[in-house]
């Protein structure tokens, strides 16, 4: 990550909305810290990161406009690469890579990690899914998005 480091060491402003970013660390494979310039520190897991990607392609079905990703408790983060000077890619051991985590974004999760979460529970127990990843059957192909 020295070229994310390097990128915060310049002192980057994500936008005029959100503080600054000045830390960053990957603690693989479990979670990202965040810090900004105001103080807040943010731990967002790998499941909450993987469910709220901001891919356009990230395979998410919807219907009605609710988007369902369920079984995603135990992904892992493989890596972060430094995209620009305003966000990282991160790379998921489920495969899923073409998320650009912006500065901004990161700090928006943090912000309503608490009402996400919770909102993305409900939806779950709505649709009668689970956080946990499902057991394949034999022949079975991988499952955990589901349109509603």
């Amino acid at each position: 990550m020295s070229a994310l480091g390097a990128a915060l060491g310049r002192g980057l402003h994500a936008s005029a909305q959100s503080p600054r970013l000045t830390k960053f660390s990957l603690q693989a494979p479990k979670s990202v810290m965040v810090e900004f310039s105001d103080g807040r520190v943010f731990n967002l897991s790998a499941e909450f990161l993987r469910i709220y990607s901001p891919a356009a392609d990230s395979k998410i079905r919807s219907v009605g406009g609710e988007k369902v990703i369920f079984g995603r408790r135990h992904v892992g983060i493989m890596s972060a690469t430094p995209i620009g000077n305003y966000g990282v890619r991160i790379d998921f051991d489920d495969l899923h890579k073409t998320g650009i985590y912006t500065w901004d974004y990161f700090y928006n999760l943090g912000s309503n990690k608490f009402t996400l979460m919770r909102n993305y529970i409900k939806t779950l127990r709505k649709h009668g899914l689970s956080r946990d990843p499902q057991r394949r059957k034999p022949n079975e192909s991988k499952g955990g998005e589901k349109s509603v």
